[in-house]
């Protein structure tokens, strides 16, 4: 799908009223989480088509519990032996940013037979991360869908790089004194390729990969250990160059402004985050006091080419507003910060 096709879809689609879909942030994010891994699988030659999240465009040349949650631990169910798991999930590990990690319970779906999986966990409150691991050529998983007590929860978009990633598992309060957490890899929809944008897009026959799950629960270090920096952004990527930009760490700033003069076209929006929670960190956008109604996850760049997925805003020529950023987690993150870079970009 084209930049231009990709806007067609979402002005066709822009007006509709939404349905109601309280896990609709998360969703997201899960999407903007593909847009970025498809920018880094298209430096590698194939493109692969996909419907963006509204307001979000690929540029061409890029590569804390809410509410109405609370987190869970202790397991009865899966091995707690002294020796890791196949798959490359350890009884305990230490995270880069100093956290301990306890694995609670463990489930496998293999390449063959059942697409499900379920664990049983003893709630005490400390909070909870799912934990995958699978090999298949750094292709995204299909999607895989966590319920806890038979109810979805928020999911991740993890991707088959035979490493180990980790995902917030968030419980719904009322859960009781024990959580029943359920790995569903059944494959629904559908999705196509093609080499380059002139080129027709050929369905994709869904893949399947053998993988190795885990519930771990997590307690932070007694001192929060500050991320390096974000990589500076690109000064321009094709059409776009950066214009201006903001810095800090989560969660001691949760906020940030640019002042914008509209000159009758878009500008861009995007963000790179670091630390081991980076990927977890949202941004809410104001214009004015107002809520545009969109938000986006953070971007990790660590290397290869600039994961862009900016999120996109027009003003009127001539006349200048003050956006917001606000920042927020959706899940438990204490004594973790995250280092935030925010760009803003303009044709």
């Amino acid at each position: 799908m084209t930049v231009r096709e990709l806007r067609d879809v979402l002005r066709e689609h822009g007006d509709a009223t939404p349905p109601s879909n309280p896990v609709r942030h998360e969703q997201v994010r899960a999407r903007i989480s593909r847009i970025r891994l498809r920018r880094r699988l298209a430096a590698a030659g194939t493109t692969v088509a996909a419907v963006a999240a509204l307001g979000l465009v690929l540029l061409p040349g890029m590569a804390g519990a809410g509410p109405d949650t609370a987190a869970v631990t202790s397991a009865t169910a899966g091995p707690l032996a002294g020796s890791p798991v196949p798959g490359g999930l350890p009884e305990t590990f230490t995270s880069p940013d100093g956290t301990g990690y306890r694995r609670l319970a463990t489930a496998s779906i293999g390449a063959t037979g059942s697409r499900k999986a379920t664990v049983t966990v003893r709630v005490t409150g400390k909070p909870l991360d799912v934990a995958l691991i699978c090999t298949r050529a750094g292709r995204a998983l299909p999607g895989l869908q966590v319920k806890v007590n038979g109810r979805p929860v928020p999911a991740h978009m993890f991707s088959c790089t035979g490493h180990r990633e980790l995902a917030p598992l968030i419980v719904p309060r009322g859960a009781g004194d024990r959580a029943v957490i359920t790995f569903d890899a059944t494959t629904h929809g559908s999705a196509c390729v093609r080499a380059d944008s002139k080129s027709p897009c050929r369905p994709v026959k869904p893949e399947r990969a053998s993988m190795s799950m885990a519930v771990y629960e997590w307690t932070p270090p007694d001192t929060p250990v500050e991320p390096k920096a974000p990589r500076a952004f690109p000064a321009h990527q094709s059409r776009w160059k950066l214009a201006d930009t903001r810095t800090g760490t989560w969660p001691a700033e949760r906020s940030l402004t640019f002042r914008v003069r509209g000159d009758g076209r878009e500008f861009g929006l995007d963000q790179i985050c670091t630390g081991d929670l980076a990927a977890r960190l949202w941004f809410r956008y104001e214009i004015d006091g107002k809520d545009t109604g969109g938000a986006s996850g953070c971007g990790v760049w660590e290397e290869g080419p600039y994961p862009g997925a900016m999120s996109l805003y027009k003003v009127a020529k001539g006349k200048q507003v003050t956006v917001t950023l606000k920042l927020f987690m959706n899940s438990p993150a204490d004594g973790r910060p995250v280092r935030w870079s925010v760009g803003l970009f303009r044709q």
